[in-house]
């Protein structure tokens, strides 16, 4: 019956998003302490406009989550932005390392957990999809057995027809070749007639 098609997939492509959240929360805080070697630190202006950034993203998440029309994936978007905007500006800011890389493990932790319940909802629906692929392959093949068994059915009747079509044609041979062979005298005699034979008229009725 139908298989479904294998599929490998890359390496990469299996590793990629395990190791995303931590490649995030790592590139804002290099980038951060880039931006701390090139004069952000003690910058006041800069610590405010961080700031604003942060306040923004994180109440844009807030509206989104309290509206009517609320969107998960929206919301996420703004508070992860919030947050990657905190983080950069704690560590552009900051004069060590300290605070930064505190900062750095509690955003992985919590990109990590927030992904955790994301894979587990994904593989839900996952299983749940070769869940009903399953059923509908193995509803699909019990049909085309079904089916299967039928069509051979057929061909067994037809074929054990012709059998016995082809059995009578040779003994209706047979029997007109008999000597003294008088189809009037069998039907005399309550023999049934055979149809097509010489004392057959039913073919001259009408």
């Amino acid at each position: 019956m139908n298989q479904p098609p294998l599929t490998v997939r890359h390496p990469l492509a299996l590793v990629a998003p395990r190791i995303a959240p931590a490649l995030a929360t790592t590139a804002l805080l290099v980038l951060g302490r880039v931006w701390n070697a090139n004069g952000a630190e003690h910058s006041l202006g800069n610590a405010v406009l961080m700031t604003v950034l942060a306040t923004a993203a994180a109440a844009a998440g807030v509206c989104s989550v309290l509206g009517r029309a609320g969107d998960g994936v929206l919301a996420g978007f703004a508070f992860a932005t919030s947050g990657g905007l905190a983080l950069a500006g704690v560590a552009g800011y900051a004069d060590g390392l300290s605070l930064p890389l505190l900062l750095w493990a509690v955003a992985t932790a919590v990109a990590y957990a927030l992904a955790v319940r994301h894979w587990r909802a994904e593989r839900r629906a996952s299983a749940a999809f070769e869940r009903r692929m399953t059923e509908k392959r193995e509803d699909h093949g019990h049909a085309e057995r079904i089916e299967a068994m039928r069509s051979r059915t057929r061909i067994e009747v037809a074929r054990e027809g012709g059998a016995y079509a082809l059995a009578l044609a040779e003994a209706m041979t047979a029997r007109a070749t008999l000597p003294g062979y008088d189809p009037v005298v069998l039907g005399r005699a309550g023999l049934p007639r055979l149809p097509g034979g010489p004392g057959d008229r039913t073919g001259d009725e009408g």
